[in-house]
């Protein structure tokens, strides 16, 4: 089912279905800033990854001696959550697990998604409570596609990120859909990154954050249009688009999670770039966009 926030700036529409956002329209021009999850391209809009980031080796991993099987991204975006508390401006979903979600994962929880709109920014946040009796280990992250308004006058080379604070950070490459750690490097996010297609032929555009505030804006100097992703604590961002399918949109991903390591052992108590909750404890993350036409 479909739920509506919405105020004098943006109205936003977010799905039961994997606490998904849907769309973001200016209430001002009717223009809409979130992919329309074209199957044939990508077909997903802004998908909340749990509890694993990207892919595991194989498909699975061991946890305690026993192997279990998860795809990509993990079951969250897949999964019917109910709505907890839902205002004009406002919405708290709510995923617990199932007998189901322990037959792939095997823990206990309450994951809470929220969106809070303030003026023309939208807020995604994440709460984790640990339900078991033991240490309960996750990724998470967000996956929103943005629109990148490409016309007569305006290529899609035409556009670019930016980061701040304006200084290098580590990049990791990838060797298939994991990540390549001994070939980590230090890129020049302190300059302009420039929007292509070809700029994901080897997947994602995976930086370290090391956990402090960054923004990354997609914009052009041919308008006013640009988006801010503010990506607060998250160790991770990721930056992708389909290839060699290709279409006008980009997803800027901050993660609290991270793919396997080409080199991994498999284990879920060693996976890097995991969140570790003890029991009965919980973990508070997210991330804002700020939206401009």
């Amino acid at each position: 089912m479909d739920y509506t926030i919405q105020n004098n700036f943006l109205k936003v529409v977010i799905s039961s279905k994997g606490a998904e956002i849907q769309s973001v329209k200016s209430q001002l021009t009717d223009f809409e800033y979130i992919w329309q999850a074209d199957p044939q391209v990508w077909g997903r809009h802004a998908p909340v990854l749990f509890p694993i980031v990207g892919h595991l080796k194989n498909d699975e991993y061991t946890y305690q001696g026993k192997t279990y099987h998860m795809t990509q991204h993990g079951f969250a975006r897949d999964n019917e959550f109910t709505v907890e508390r839902h205002t004009a401006e406002s919405i708290t979903l709510l995923l617990k697990d199932t007998e189901q979600t322990r037959a792939v994962y095997p823990f206990k929880f309450e994951l809470r998604v929220n969106y809070n709109l303030l003026n023309n920014l939208l807020e995604e946040n994440f709460s984790v409570v640990n339900k078991s009796d033991r240490e309960m280990i996750f990724g998470i992250g967000g996956h929103p596609g943005f629109n990148v308004p490409v016309n007569d006058s305006c290529r899609k080379e035409d556009f670019y990120f930016t980061t701040l604070p304006s200084v290098a950070r580590v990049k990791i490459p990838l060797k298939g859909p994991f990540l390549d750690w001994d070939n980590r490097y230090l890129a020049s996010t302190n300059s302009l990154i420039t929007l292509s297609d070809h700029l994901f032929k080897n997947d994602a555009l995976i930086f370290q954050l090391r956990g402090h505030d960054n923004k990354v804006s997609l914009r052009t100097d041919l308008s006013d249009y640009h988006v801010n992703v503010w990506t607060r604590d998250a160790p991770f961002v990721g930056i992708w688009s389909q290839y060699p399918k290709t279409a006008n949109f980009v997803c800027v991903e901050p993660w609290w999670g991270v793919a396997d390591k080409t080199d991994t052992d498999g284990k879920l108590e060693t996976k890097f770039g995991m969140n570790h909750l003890e029991e009965g404890q919980s973990f508070d993350a997210g991330f804002s966009m700020a939206f401009h036409e």
